[in-house]
């Protein structure tokens, strides 16, 4: 196993307990034997508002990093995937947020395939590349509504 997911793992247990970590950087790089990129590296790249997340920190001599899971309603996390997905998204993203939305009950499995097949790239080949991402995305925005107005 690698380092990140040693990591990622850690950081995960600790916020089963609250849904709520406040980490220094140094200390828990200090305590895993990596350097604080590692960390900075993990946090950037696993724990992101597509996953559910989200991330506060402060610098300077007593900074921390704070690490949140968010847990809301199926309205509320429809339109704030809806809002922060913007107006271009390629099909990481979309994956990303459909997994989040699955992993955390607010679609099912069935909802989940069907999205994931209507935003990948094999569904737009099609289109020219330079539009693929703001039809994918404007798809995968509708597709949410629609899940949101049929509760």
């Amino acid at each position: 196993m690698s380092l990140s997911n040693d990591i990622a793992r850690m950081l995960m247990e600790m916020l089963e307990q609250d849904g709520t970590i406040e980490i220094q950087r140094n200390e828990l790089a200090q305590t895993l034997g990596c350097v604080p990129s590692q960390i900075n590296y993990v946090i950037s790249s696993r724990f992101t508002p597509e996953h559910g997340y989200i991330v506060e920190s402060r610098r300077g001599g007593g900074g921390y990093i704070k690490i949140t899971r968010v847990s809301i309603d199926k309205p509320s996390a429809i339109m704030h995937t809806v809002n922060h997905i913007g107006d271009e998204a390629d099909f990481s993203v979309c994956r990303a947020h459909t997994l989040n939305l699955l992993n955390a009950g607010i679609i099912d499995k069935t909802s989940a395939k069907l999205m994931l097949a209507a935003t990948g790239d094999s569904s737009l080949r099609m289109l020219p590349p330079t539009v693929r991402d703001r039809v994918r995305t404007t798809i995968f925005k509708q597709m949410l509504l629609t899940l949101d107005t049929h509760r």
